[in-house]
């Protein structure tokens, strides 16, 4: 018996205390993200009421992304299955799925809070992958970004391969908990405990929205960009480590060191290899370096 969308959908979205643990240090940066608006047209929304939950919340932290995004000048992709598709084109998917949106073209709409603006990419959604028959990897390859923020529905089948996917293409995947909804709550968290686990990161809208913000804050402490790009390199948590800590001891090693030294230059900051290879602690480093400006724009650095 092939599957059905539920008639009706209501559960509500996990808060920040019920989000998965983070394997992977990851932080989003405007300069490096790409936000993905994944089937939020009518026919895939239709389970849903407006004003009651989860999609309430759904509709309205897409659309907090979407003017953030759109304000950093941050690529938006939506993807839309079309109506009318052949046999061909359908294929398996018809098994399971039977003629899904069919001849309804009201249906394929994208739904009206989240009309796609004309600099906006609206890619063809053929399969449950956004990747699979369209052009996003090699655009976002050239475009230079490397990291995609995921949202819309479903979490447990587009979003999660959608995931899947960007990780096989080394693009750094982020699914928004509270961006994503799912047919039952249960689906929902399994679809963020395997993206946790398994591909990505799983954030929520606030968290991602004060992220790109704070990439773009120019006050950030020199220690604090130390730190942060430290911890991206040993895949730490900035919080855990300390000023005092030995990066050594932590897993510092000299190529790493070098890395280190290409990175900060490119956030400003003039320093040498012999200045780092010099001194093994945040400390040290920080009153080498002080008194420099960091960089305009801080490039992923953050906790």
């Amino acid at each position: 018996m092939r599957n059905d969308l539920p008639q009706t959908i209501s559960y509500q979205l996990p808060a920040t205390a019920d989000l998965p643990r983070r394997c992977v240090p990851w932080t989003p940066d405007p300069s490096r993200s790409a936000l993905l608006v994944h089937d939020m047209q009518q026919h895939f929304l239709r389970p849903y009421g407006a004003e009651q939950e989860p999609g309430r919340s759904l509709l309205g932290n897409i659309g907090r992304l979407l003017t953030q995004a759109r304000e950093l000048n941050i690529p938006v992709f939506y993807t839309a299955q079309p109506p009318h598709q052949q046999a061909a084109d359908r294929a398996l998917l018809t098994d399971f799925w039977g003629p899904g949106i069919g001849a309804n073209e009201e249906g394929a709409r994208i739904v009206d809070e989240l009309t796609p603006k004309p600099q906006d990419t609206v890619l063809t959604k053929w399969r449950y992958s956004a990747f699979q028959r369209s052009n996003l990897a090699e655009t976002l390859h050239a475009a230079g970004r490397d990291q995609l923020i995921i949202t819309g529905v479903y979490a447990h089948i587009g979003c999660q391969v959608s995931a899947a996917d960007a990780f096989m293409h080394d693009i750094q995947p982020f699914m928004v908990a509270d961006a994503v909804a799912d047919f039952t709550a249960a689906h929902h968290a399994q679809a963020l405990e395997w993206v946790a686990g398994r591909c990505g990161v799983v954030t929520g809208t606030a968290e991602l929205v004060a992220a790109w913000a704070g990439a773009t804050d120019t006050s950030m402490p020199v220690s604090e960009l130390v730190r942060s790009r430290v911890a991206e390199l040993i895949y730490m948590d900035a919080a855990d480590i300390g000023d005092h800590d030995d990066l050594l001891e932590l897993g510092l090693d000299s190529i790493r060191i070098m890395d280190l030294v290409e990175t900060l230059r490119g956030d400003g900051l003039e320093v040498s290899f012999e200045t780092l290879a010099s001194a093994a602690t945040v400390q040290e480093w920080t009153t080498a370096l002080e008194g420099q400006a960091p960089a305009p724009a801080l490039q992923g650095a953050g906790a």
